[in-house]
């Protein structure tokens, strides 16, 4: 009797497990910053799964076979937009079979909205590179233009789950006043280095330039997705002694010779910089991530 008590008893847990989880918002965010700020706002009532880790570049995240009965079963996509996924996500979508998270879907979440982009070409043509007709789509690195992207996960969130509107709103509301705080501390941190100049391997960077005062002297690509030829390097490092230009950024998808022999022949410090949550230890939510990035930069320029 004792035996079949405990029976029930489990299954009946067991079954208001599957309940809750069932009754959760599931999420698949293209990226790991979307990942943990759809995971801040959405709380207990959200399953997040990100489609990169960290490491990858942001616009070829390796397309998976696992990824998709993931965004079948998917009641939102989170997405940075301006065109940053499109050489994996639109097949995805399409593998699905899933239509409530298509273009033009409640469940196709595009954070781009409300953003106005920087570097909007004035030719798409491929002998430019890999350029991006809606504009850099880096945006994420400016903490602010992060908030926007919270406030739109947090309307999606209750689009499609309304009764949990007022925890949305609430954890909202909660990390957009941490953001606060901390982007107060980022802009402290780097207000003595206004106006200090440095190039970046990838044009990740022109957004969080803009928002802490530093200037973006330009890229060791020769155009974006283009390695650097010879004479782009050398033209680079003599710009760079002549402009007095002290800090190389690397970001952990492209390789370190390049851009250490720039830092060397140049007497410029070089940093390894993640573009996203993962990218290097100890940077797995947003904040960890920005606090890396600030506090590195920072202790680079001081020396």
């Amino acid at each position: 009797m004792k035996l079949k008590l405990f029976l029930v008893t489990l299954l009946a847990a067991w079954l208001g497990t599957t309940q809750v989880n069932a009754a959760k918002v599931r999420v698949v965010a293209t990226l790991t910053d979307l990942a943990d700020l759809t995971r801040n706002v959405g709380g207990d009532f959200v399953e997040v799964r990100s489609l990169a880790t960290g490491i990858e570049d942001t616009h070829g995240v390796p397309m998976k076979p696992s990824f998709v009965p993931l965004l079948n079963r998917a009641d939102l996509v989170v997405l940075v937009g301006f065109d940053c996924e499109h050489a994996f996500l639109p097949a995805l979508l399409e593998a699905s079979k899933n239509p409530r998270i298509l273009v033009g879907k409640p469940g196709y979440v595009d954070c781009s909205k409300g953003i106005s982009p920087v570097d909007v070409p004035k030719s798409t043509d491929h002998s430019e590179g890999d350029v991006h007709p809606y504009g850099n789509p880096h945006y994420m690195l400016d903490p602010v233009l992060a908030e926007s992207a919270v406030k739109t996960i947090c309307a999606a969130l209750i689009n499609v789950a309304p009764e949990h509107a007022a925890d949305f709103e609430k954890n909202r509301d909660a990390y957009l006043a941490k953001l606060d705080a901390k982007i107060a501390e980022w802009r402290a941190e780097l207000a003595p280095f206004k106006g200090t100049k440095f190039v970046s391997y990838h044009e990740h960077w022109p957004y969080f330039a803009e928002r802490f005062g530093l200037v973006y002297y330009g890229t060791i690509e020769l155009k974006p997705g283009v390695d650097p030829t010879p004479r782009h390097i050398e033209n680079l490092i003599t710009s760079m002694k002549a402009d007095h230009v002290p800090l190389v950024v690397r970001e952990p998808q492209f390789p370190e010779k390049v851009p250490a022999l720039i830092a060397k022949d140049t007497g410029a410090k070089l940093v390894k910089l993640p573009i996203m949550p993962g990218g290097v230890a100890n940077t797995d939510t947003y904040i960890a991530e920005l606090d890396y990035i600030v506090h590195t930069v920072a202790d680079a320029l001081k020396k």
